[in-house]
């Protein structure tokens, strides 16, 4: 990031950023995280770090409200974490290695490690493990390993589990996974809307993008990177009453939502704080720190704040209704300005 964009950050008072650097203020000789809640310098009495250390030996001291060496400190436990947790894969002994042996390892308490490893990465040690077994098993098939060989070879203890959980995890069952997704058919189109040019495309199950963005072309080339073992069917037609129903909602804001059948592709956490979106009700808001309580922890706003920017499904996973917990909008992973135009169309439903 260039320091404007950090400043940014900063002027934002992002969470989803504290860790990734620091700031520091010359007229007081204290540093910062990006999300701390004091009053905000101004721009050139403001440098910025890596990291702690670096900051420290700058001449600053921490501050003592947002207390920044408690997160680099839980930032750096958190990487040993998963650098143990990866590295306990390579070996095939991550089976043997529990939470409290782990938290050993890093030195917290099995308690402390398990909150702080969901605040920075989203899911628990045991969740990003099982994650690691998915990514271990796509690397084995695309290396050209027979399915049921993968299987195993990942860690997972049985055929039958990964297939349960294929759709979830891999998007696809391991077998068109093996042949890069051959055999799927994804159909799109693109189309104008109020917010701008559209594309929508979706599975047989349901949606699995909706974007907004300037050029068409540059949606189409988005789509191409994104789900590029599979076969892209550029079909307006049999996405009609999907964009119809879409382009009504637009119109008006008469419901909730458009009513849209979906099926994005995400982590476990992911799709929970998905989830919880599509209950806020239209015309209404929530702040990333309510629905990290909603999601069982209130310590994970900043894999709240992750999932929201990650979501791949435009309104019908309503991501523009979460705010700041001083009501200012926020980013918003289509632009600000169709998130503030969706947020008034709602309030100004019938």
């Amino acid at each position: 990031m260039t320091p404007e964009q950090q400043w940014q950050i900063v002027a934002q008072r992002s969470r989803a950023h504290d860790g990734a650097f620091f700031y520091a203020v010359r007229t007081t000789g204290i540093y910062c995280r990006p999300s701390c809640p004091s009053r905000r310098p101004r721009r050139e009495s403001v440098e910025f770090f890596s990291n702690s250390t670096e900051a420290e030996r700058a001449g600053y001291r921490a501050c003592r409200r947002c207390r920044p060496t408690e997160v680099a400190a839980a930032v750096q436990a958190v990487a040993a974490a998963r650098q143990l947790i990866d590295t306990a894969m390579e070996q095939g002994s991550d089976a043997r290695l529990t939470l409290a042996e782990l938290a050993a390892q890093v030195g917290l308490s099995p308690f402390h490690l398990q909150r702080v490893f969901k605040q920075e990465v989203g899911v628990s040690p045991r969740e990003y493990r099982q994650a690691a077994r998915v990514q271990r098993l796509k690397q084995q098939i695309r290396a050209g390993e027979p399915v049921t060989g993968a299987i195993y070879a990942a860690g997972f203890g049985s055929s039958s589990r990964v297939y349960e959980k294929a759709g979830q995890e891999l998007g696809m069952t391991p077998g068109q996974y093996r042949r890069r997704g051959a055999g799927m058919v994804i159909r799109f189109c693109c189309f104008p809307t109020p917010l701008g040019p559209a594309l929508m495309a979706a599975t047989q199950t349901g949606l699995c993008r909706l974007a907004f963005g300037d050029e068409e072309e540059t949606l189409r080339q988005e789509l191409r990177s994104e789900f590029a073992c599979a076969t892209l069917q550029d079909d307006p037609a049999a996405l009609a009453p999907l964009r119809d129903r879409l382009l009504t909602w637009l119109d008006d804001a008469h419901s909730n939502g458009p009513g849209l059948p979906l099926d994005p592709q995400g982590t476990p956490f992911q799709r929970k704080v998905w989830n919880l979106l599509q209950q806020i009700p239209c015309g209404e808001t929530r702040t990333y720190q309510q629905i990290a309580a909603l999601a069982g922890d209130a310590g994970s706003v900043r894999a709240v704040a992750r999932a929201c920017a990650t979501n791949p499904v435009a309104i019908a996973i309503p991501c523009h209704r979460v705010v700041r917990k001083n009501g200012a909008l926020a980013g918003y992973r289509w632009g600000p300005t169709r998130k503030q135009m969706l947020l008034e169309k709602e309030r100004r439903r019938p």
